[in-house]
This record gives C-alpha cells, structure tokens and sequence, in this order.
C-alpha cells in the first residue's frame, strides 16, 4: 500500500460553506482539523485547494477555510472533476498523482469529487475526522462506500505524520505545534 508523498499530493478541501456548516454534525470540530490540515499543508507547500457548491446560492467557504486556499474552484456539479478541479490539481502541481481530500457533505459532494478523482487516476486519501455530514450515519456509510471504491481512510494526524515522513523534517517543530495546538 502507498504512502503519502508529500512532493506529489495536493489538499482539496470541499465545500466548507458557512451557510451549511451549522447543520453539519459536529461542524466546528471538521472545521478546526481542515483548517489544521490546510495549515500544515501550507507549512509544507502543498498546494491547498477549495471547492464551493453553488456559491451564489450557498454563499462562499467558512473565511478561516478560504483563507488557506491557494485556489477555489466553482462548481455546480456535486463531483467537483467536472467542474475543473482535475485541472486545477495540474496547475497548481505538475506532478500531482495523490489527493488528499476532505469536506462537507461528506455523502454527497465530497464523496462525488473523491470517486471522479479516483476515476482521474489519481491516488486518494479521505480524511475522515476533517469531514462530516448532517447525520453521521450518513458520514459512515460514505467512508464506506469510499473505502470500497479503493480511496484510503485517514486521519488528519496520519495525513501530517506521513507528509513530514521523518523528525528531522526541517518543517517538524511546525507542523507538530499544530498538532500540539488542537489537544
């Protein structure tokens, strides 16, 4: 089984809507650890990208979120590939060939986007406790479905260990104090 690459992965964090995340199990915790991941992500230099569903209906990203996107994508589809973020992915990083994805509603459009990019080629990590919907039956049934359909489930913590790979990282005391910050 791979691991996470740092020098090959990008970060998509999907659909983090302010006007959706009040009825988002558990919204301020998912939205804490994507904002860890996309931090860190960004200590590494990792291309972060967002992705907004319909934002002249749903209104934009939560601010902490967007703020950490290199880039958001627009979308209408609920698979977000059909709305560029393949394309995305490529400009931001020739060689991206691992995602690491993240978002809300973990059933619906993450899940969507994570099944196109899978079906791009691309290698993909879900990360669970970043992502949620409003019942968590329906969160579970995702990850399900995603694991089966050959994505790998993840942690944020898992994500941020196997992107530094080793402790002499010369990033590791900063990723590790974001870590430290959430407990």
């Amino acid at each position: 089984m791979k691991t996470i690459n740092a020098a090959t992965c990008a970060l998509v964090l999907v659909d983090y809507q302010a006007r959706l995340m009040p009825a988002i199990h558990d919204a301020s915790a998912v939205v804490a650890t994507a904002v860890r991941l996309a931090q860190a992500a960004r200590v590494l230099e990792i291309p972060v990208l967002g992705t907004e569903q319909n934002p002249a209906g749903l209104g934009p990203n939560a601010q902490q979120v967007k703020a950490l996107c290199g880039r958001t994508v627009s979308k209408t589809h609920f698979n977000a590939c059909a709305d560029g973020l393949v394309e995305a992915l490529h400009g931001a990083k020739a060689s991206c060939d691992q995602v690491v994805v993240a978002g809300c509603e973990a059933h619906v459009c993450m899940l969507q986007t994570a099944l196109g990019l899978l079906r791009a080629g691309k290698q993909v990590w879900v990360v669970e406790n970043a992502s949620g919907s409003r019942r968590p039956s329906d969160h579970a049934a995702a990850m399900r479905r995603l694991a089966a359909a050959g994505a790998t489930i993840v942690t944020h913590e898992m994500v941020l260990f196997e992107w530094l790979d080793d402790c002499k990282h010369p990033r590791f005391k900063e990723v590790l104090e974001l870590i430290k910050a959430a407990d």
